[in-house]
């Protein structure tokens, strides 16, 4: 394939600047787009839809299908591999994930091994290899994990947290159990991930969406150095594999990120300016984002001028427009139209 012909966001995250960047959405694939809520009601619930391969691949299409993205990401959640590590996992209408917790060195010692995750995830697996052959031949495929931190962050309180308050009182308490959780959760997702590009995916990318409420040290013991170790071995599994790195709201921790974890790309969220983003990120390789979600909602003339900030902020360097976080339930497909129309045709 000749580099003219390859998918554009291959190529921007191989470092090549576009004059019209890719575009995807995180939760692209989602309660806003009603064939996806008719998708999801013929699987039942959010569980069985994810570990349904042919309805799974059928919702990563949608947005596809409806928008022409550059990239779809296969649809799945961060929390089925503590699922698959053994963790209880159920959703509850209207509030989201739960799980039984992990506090203590006996939780912890009740959890499988990294490499006894498979065959639970193997549905996931499938999946990835229906949207290898069901995609547009232009369409790249993102697989993706959660990072170790966010996830444990779960694992830990048994649900989301507004501060992640249970995660730091474990690091704080034990810091030997918290730690060992960590290096659990990084093993095991350099076997997921390295079994998805296996499948097909193209492209990875982890999401740490906790990763601001960690400062200091804590930051580079638990957001970076994770990152880095399973970038790392699987770059070395999978010799030329891009990976796209998201530490939300890291703040001032964007700087340096890709080259201190070896990741292609670093997504940024929408609390920081692009032209900030531009001078300390992009200088060091390919960035994501980073529309507000709200325009999704709002539309009208503020999304197309904030759309256009954000293509010239980024126009001199490596850029994947995305939004600065997931696309929300009450958002407006033709403000994703628009959206993508204002992209590419200025």
């Amino acid at each position: 394939m000749s580099v003219a012909t390859e998918k554009t966001i291959l190529r921007a995250l191989r470092g090549e600047t576009l004059p019209t960047p890719p575009v995807w959405m995180m939760r692209q694939a989602g309660r806003y787009l009603p064939e996806y809520r008719a998708t999801r009601a013929k699987a039942g619930d959010f569980l069985s839809l994810c570990y349904n391969s042919e309805l799974a691949a059928e919702v990563t299409l949608q947005p596809i299908r409806r928008f022409g993205f550059d990239a779809s990401i296969l649809f799945a959640d961060i929390l089925l591999l503590p699922q698959a590590l053994g963790a209880d996992l159920w959703f509850e209408t209207g509030e989201g994930p739960r799980l039984s917790t992990i506090t203590d060195p006996e939780g912890l010692r009740a959890l499988k091994g990294k490499d006894d995750i498979h065959a639970h995830l193997a549905p996931i697996y499938e999946t990835v290899r229906i949207l290898t052959r069901e995609l547009p031949r232009e369409t790249a495929l993102i697989g993706f994990a959660g990072a170790p931190w966010t996830v444990a962050t779960y694992m830990i309180a048994g649900r989301g947290t507004k501060d992640q308050g249970p995660a730091h009182a474990l690091k704080a308490a034990d810091r030997a159990t918290f730690t060992a959780l960590i290096d659990l959760l990084t093993e095991a997702t350099i076997e997921y991930l390295s079994e998805q590009v296996k499948a097909g995916a193209e492209v990875i990318k982890l999401f740490d969406s906790w990763a601001g409420s960690l400062k200091g040290q804590d930051f580079t013991d638990f957001a970076l150095k994770p990152t880095a170790r399973i970038i790392s071995e699987l770059k070395r599994r999978h010799p030329g594999l891009p990976i796209i790195a998201f530490p939300r709201e890291a703040g001032d921790g964007y700087i340096g990120f890709a080259k201190a974890t070896g990741a292609d790309c670093v997504a940024i969220d929408n609390s920081v300016a692009p032209e900030w983003a531009a001078q300390h990120v992009q200088v060091d390789g390919c960035v994501q984002g980073n529309l507000a979600p709200g325009h999704m909602v709002t539309g009208g003339q503020a999304l197309i001028d904030e759309t256009r900030h954000v293509v010239k902020a980024f126009s001199k360097g490596p850029h994947i427009f995305n939004l600065g976080h997931g696309i929300t339930p009450d958002a407006n497909p033709d403000n994703v139209a628009l959206m993508i129309e204002t992209i590419r045709n200025g």
